[in-house]
């Protein structure tokens, strides 16, 4: 009776596959590379992709369909169109960070309109190809792949390499259908197999057996999550993260700088503590660690490494700014420390340029020995003061 009574909650347990949509559609673009047809150029193509998941396997099968106009090889001014049927079984990995590996493999047919005796021919193809997903939203994303294809013509093998980009959009949601019917079974199934966790869902259909007591649970068990970041709603401080952002243990943007930008958008992850900065977490002011010589701009060689990375910040975000200032200790008169500080502002605003950052992102100017950062009564001030700062700003 116990086993009788476990079959239909153990049938509606089987509704409940991992993905939350029963279909996937791809419109794709791209560059088929004729490795082995010696008589073809390579050419663009265009095409298709449709996925369903409904199916309670890891292996989801695909219907893809594509189309090119390809020129036979110079002198000849023939052309063929191109039409590739293929069915394939996807698998997808776990993600990794924001990405979604994914494996294919299959069979197809290769038709094309004119052959003019090159040896081409219409055949069967086997294939075979790599790719990743990069989610935008819970269901559109961007899908990238590297498809190989091997057939056999008259007298040879010819293989080609399509590398297509193309949109995932995913559709036809799955918990709207099952819930109302996966709802009743654990009431039947608990009575039968227990419910170890005490959550609602029985052991046979619970696929979250350890969920810890008063979290609020779907249908298979597992905590409810609305904003899909992995962190339960009932302990989530940042309940709308919004969807692929790396999270911390609450929920929320990870913030490894503390400095108020997430991980995610912030392009100068290491801004020291305290520092003021703009949206995109870089501070607005930054001291270089460059210091001369008393009555010295020669740049010393153990400024270069700052030199080098402030160069690359400034090549990598063209839309970036920086204002060199230069400073001077109180020893001397103002007239000359002004001059001494312009010259320091442009031996490093040359070097900057040396290093390829452009001149319209740099300019330079001398503050003599004001807004000293140190006690110019000692020497070990002055030389702290005989200084560079950069003035950030965003375009």
């Amino acid at each position: 009776m116990r086993k009788l009574l476990l079959i239909p909650a153990l049938m509606l347990g089987t509704l409940a596959v991992a993905s939350d949509y029963n279909y996937e559609v791809t419109p794709v673009i791209g560059y088929n590379i004729a490795e082995g047809n010696i008589d073809l150029d390579n050419y663009a193509t265009y095409g298709g992709e449709i996925q369903y998941n409904g199916l309670d396997s890891i292996i989801k099968p695909e219907l893809s369909v594509l189309y090119s106009k390809a020129d036979y090889e110079s002198p000849s001014t023939l052309d063929t169109n191109v039409w590739r049927v293929a069915l394939n079984g996807v698998y997808e990995y776990d993600k990794v960070g924001p990405v979604i590996p994914l494996a294919k493999v299959g069979l197809g047919y290769e038709n094309m309109s004119d052959t003019y005796a090159t040896g081409n021919s219409n055949s069967a193809f086997v294939d075979a190809g790599i790719g990743a997903k990069v989610p935008f939203t819970e269901n559109i994303a961007l899908k990238l792949e590297a498809v190989y294809m091997l057939k056999y013509n008259d007298t040879r093998y010819d293989n080609n390499l399509a590398l297509l980009a193309g949109i995932n959009i995913a559709f036809g949601k799955r918990a709207q259908d099952i819930a109302p019917v996966v709802a009743a079974a654990p009431v039947v199934a608990a009575v039968v197999d227990g419910d170890d966790d005490n959550d609602g869902v029985a052991n046979s259909l619970d696929e979250c057996l350890h969920t810890p007591a008063g979290t609020p649970v779907n249908e298979r068990g597992c905590a409810l999550d609305d904003d899909k970041d992995g962190v339960a709603n009932n302990i989530d401080q940042c309940p709308t993260t919004a969807f692929g952002v790396e999270v911390d243990t609450k929920g929320c943007a990870l913030d490894d700088d503390n400095d108020g930008v997430m991980n995610a958008k912030d392009i100068c992850p290491s801004s020291p503590v305290g520092a003021e900065v703009n949206s995109d977490g870089c501070p607005k002011v930054v001291t270089l660690d460059i210091n001369f010589d008393n009555d010295s701009y020669v740049i010393k060689d153990e400024s270069m490494a700052q030199i080098n990375a402030y160069a690359k910040f400034l090549t990598t975000y063209t839309n970036y700014s920086a204002k060199i200032v230069g400073y001077t200790s109180s020893r001397g008169s103002n007239a000359y420390n002004q001059k001494l500080s312009e010259n320091r502002a442009n031996a490093v605003t040359a070097m900057l340029k040396e290093k390829g950052v452009n001149a319209n992102q740099l300019s330079s100017s001398g503050m003599g020995e004001a807004n000293p950062v140190a006690d110019n009564a000692t020497s070990e001030g002055r030389a702290q003061n005989r200084r560079i700062e950069a003035e950030l700003t965003r375009n």
